[in-house]
């Protein structure tokens, strides 16, 4: 989204840089890592936050409420997400005053060429988990990374970390195909399934997508992929650079040895596995203090992305059995009359499944979910697959649907998933809002129940409150 020139960032030039939307996890984090490597930072945001209030004291300028003249001609970029529309009274006094513009995702990918090895973690489900841990590797085996993540790491105390010139890690998202704007060394690919349908139009569309990110990738860097990815060297297959494989079997989609894989698989009563990491001809010792199998995926991918980065392997494994988490993965908030309150990021019928896995493998009498479908696309898309996932659990709650960027509803509602997961036989039931369903919970869970708040919009606040928090 840009109706002028594009702007080339120089690290070593440092000029005047506008956010709008400043207080965005992401872009927010961008604003971070620019302040502290000397730009002058300012912004815009609808209203005050604790991410703002974090900026406002590194001396970041920030506005409340998007005017056309917050933008000044001393600015040398203004930065957008794809959600600033043309009509933006901000967007519209960057074209009329013939400002250099870049979209967020071109933003990151300048900020790469600043780095000798940018890493790019892409795929459908697990790149905070898997950039999170490829973040304590680094850390722990001193090399200073600068670091974007998707989430909160309280390793770093939030979702950025500004480091030296030589490590550069971000998550590299496919939606709106901002990721192809990225200049990586080194990327990590970990899975590949449909979403995003109100971008992309099927899963052919997605897998195009994801190789063109794999060609962006030089002949001397390397593209880690999870071998069971369907007919992966689709991707793969106009590649020069060296591409490594990983996964839970010890054989890849076509059958050949998989070049990362688990042995001897074993877990403790929170979920939580103890595995040999088979690495090539090497094999490793590996515990995690986070649970479910997801993780030793997410786990193997780190390591493989480490060993790539030429780090120290007994780093590697020290490190991922160090990582406890990041906010909002099956985050455990607190109990409350003896029922357990969990919290997970899942809106996407394989990840709802991944985390009542490891639910499922937990002590607890009835497990309940919370959870709150986000966007009506995706809620469409995937009814009978949401069916199935949220059918794993005991009793299922439904607030309506978030529907984030989107206003036309398609015709559904959450109530048109609960009859869904109805004719399945799991109990459900449909309660608007999260004053009603915190009441419901209250009348209906009963000690040494799980009760999991999940999705992407804010059904955590059910969780929040009934905690007193």
């Amino acid at each position: 989204m840009s109706s002028n020139e594009k702007y080339t960032l120089d690290f070593s030039r440092p000029e005047k840089i506008y956010f709008v939307g400043i207080g965005g996890i992401s872009m927010s984090g961008l604003a971070a890592i620019l302040a502290d490597a000397g730009f002058t930072v300012c912004g815009s945001d609808r209203s005050s936050s604790a991410i703002t209030q974090g900026l406002e004291v590194k001396g970041i300028k920030i506005f409340y409420g998007q005017k056309y003249e917050n933008i000044t001609a001393d600015i040398a970029c203004v930065v957008f997400t794809s959600a600033i529309h043309p009509d933006n009274p901000e967007y519209r006094a960057s074209v009329d005053l013939g400002l250099k513009t870049l979209t967020r995702a071109e933003l990151l990918g300048q900020m790469m060429k600043n780095y000798n090895v940018p890493v790019a973690v892409s795929g459908t489900h697990g790149k905070t988990t898997t950039t999170s841990m490829i973040s304590e590797i680094l850390l722990a085996a001193g090399v200073d990374p600068t670091l974007s993540i998707g989430g909160v790491l309280p390793t770093i105390g939030g979702n950025v970390r500004v480091g030296g010139p030589e490590f550069f890690v971000t998550e590299a998202c496919e939606y709106t195909n901002s990721f192809l704007s990225f200049f990586p060394k080194i990327s990590i690919i970990t899975n590949i399934e449909e979403d995003h349908l109100d971008f992309f139009k099927d899963l052919a569309d997605i897998r195009n997508s994801f190789k063109r990110f794999a060609e962006l990738l030089p002949d001397d860097g390397a593209m880690i992929i999870g071998g069971d990815i369907e007919n992966y060297k689709e991707i793969t297959g106009n590649l020069g650079c060296k591409v490594v494989t990983y996964g839970l079997d010890k054989t890849d989609y076509y059958g050949n040895p998989m070049d990362y894989y688990p042995e001897n698989i074993t877990y403790n009563e929170l979920g939580r596995a103890t595995f040999t990491a088979v690495c090539g001809d090497e094999r490793r010792e590996v515990s995690l203090q986070v649970p479910g199998e997801h993780n030793v995926i997410n786990a193997l991918g780190a390591i493989a992305l480490a060993d790539a980065m030429g780090i120290d392997h007994a780093k590697s494994a020290e490190s991922v059995h160090n990582f406890k988490g990041t906010d909002r993965r099956f985050e455990y908030k607190g109990t409350v009359g003896g029922i357990t309150v969990i919290d997970d990021y899942a809106h996407h019928p394989t990840e709802i499944m991944a985390t009542l896995k490891v639910a499922q493998r937990m002590e607890h009498n009835k497990l309940w979910v919370v959870f709150q479908p986000h966007t009506f696309t995706r809620t469409k898309a995937f009814m009978k697959e949401f069916a199935q996932a949220l059918g794993m659990a005991d009793k299922v709650v439904l607030p309506d649907i978030y529907p984030a960027r989107e206003t036309d509803n398609l015709g559904i509602s959450s109530n048109t998933l609960c009859e869904e997961i109805r004719k399945l036989g799991t109990d459900v039931v449909y309660i608007p809002s999260f004053e009603q369903i915190e009441k419901f919970l209250l009348e209906n869970c009963t000690k040494d129940d799980m009760l999991i708040t999940m999705g992407a919009g804010e059904a955590y606040k059910i969780g929040e409150s009934l905690l007193g928090k």
